[in-house]
């Protein structure tokens, strides 16, 4: 069962569990990265925030190895990611979700979630085959765990349909537990409230929040700024690929680079 699914998970407050070291990411001379560092402590809720093209995918494409940096490293647990590929440190339990919602829309929403849970799988091929006792317990260990996952991101009801006649935030919502069924450690989000209305944006907060309760770390990228602000412990802050603040939520609407290149006006928002 996901780890984010246990009753009895809490939050784990031990020192960081992903650190990226002096990360630079250099395209032909353009520099989309010049030098960041930054830790996600073990339990938090870290936002990495900044305007358009400050680097915020970029570096959310080398933590979970889609793209390799030109220099420095990242560290998760004390394994180094840098050169792995990225199904061996989503193996590690670092997942993450992306801008576009990426789901089977032929698919039941259940077998959405039910594809995300291929990293626990351990029947072998030959038992599989011969349909032993094992391989079916293991099978229906793994339905169990699909029903609860919908349960807990609100989807039960909507086991059954496809997954393209959802709306597009139950989609998002289906994006999170297909994520979940692969057992993550470290939760990567990637604009998850892209799109959706103030009254999806506050429940998906409390999912978000209900995550990290369960013993899931989350690295979020937002531009909705009353979601960073509301459900970070802390937030960090990238412009032109390096970083100019890092901090608690509070000190972050405060700190005056920030709202200049950054928050702006809307610094009134974020304080909602």
């Amino acid at each position: 069962m996901s780890l984010a699914l246990d009753e009895s998970a809490a939050p784990i407050l031990a020192g960081p569990v992903l650190e990226v070291r002096e990360v630079a990411v250099h395209f032909s001379g353009l520099i989309a990265i010049a030098s960041m560092s930054f830790a996600v402590p073990e339990g938090e809720i870290v936002s990495l925030i900044g305007p358009n093209g400050a680097g915020k995918t970029t570096a959310f494409n080398v933590i979970t190895g889609f793209l390799k940096p030109t220099g420095g490293k990242v560290l998760f647990r004390g394994t180094d990611l840098t050169r792995l590929s990225s199904n061996r440190i989503a193996g590690l339990g670092v997942v993450r979700t992306f801008q576009r919602t990426s789901i089977f829309a032929g698919c039941t929403v259940f077998d959405n979630v039910l594809t995300g849970m291929h990293r626990q799988g351990r029947a072998e091929t030959w038992g599989a085959l011969l349909r032993l006792a094992s391989v079916r317990a293991e099978t229906e260990r793994m339905r169990a765990a699909v029903a609860e996952i919908l349960a807990f991101v609100g989807l039960s009801h909507r086991a059954d349909e496809l997954a393209g006649n959802l709306a597009y935030g139950e989609q998002r919502l289906l994006g999170i537990a297909i994520a979940l069924a692969a057992d993550p450690k470290l939760l990567l989000l990637d604009e998850p409230a892209a799109g959706l209305n103030p009254s999806e944006t506050e429940a998906f907060m409390g999912v978000v929040q209900r995550i990290r309760d369960r013993g899931v770390t989350i690295l979020l990228v937002e531009h909705d700024m009353r979601m960073v602000m509301t459900i970070s412990d802390r937030v960090v802050v990238l412009n032109h690929g390096r970083i100019i603040a890092e901090g608690p939520p509070e000190v972050i609407r405060a700190n005056p680079d920030v709202i200049q290149a950054y928050l702006g006006q809307g610094v009134k928002h974020a304080k909602g």
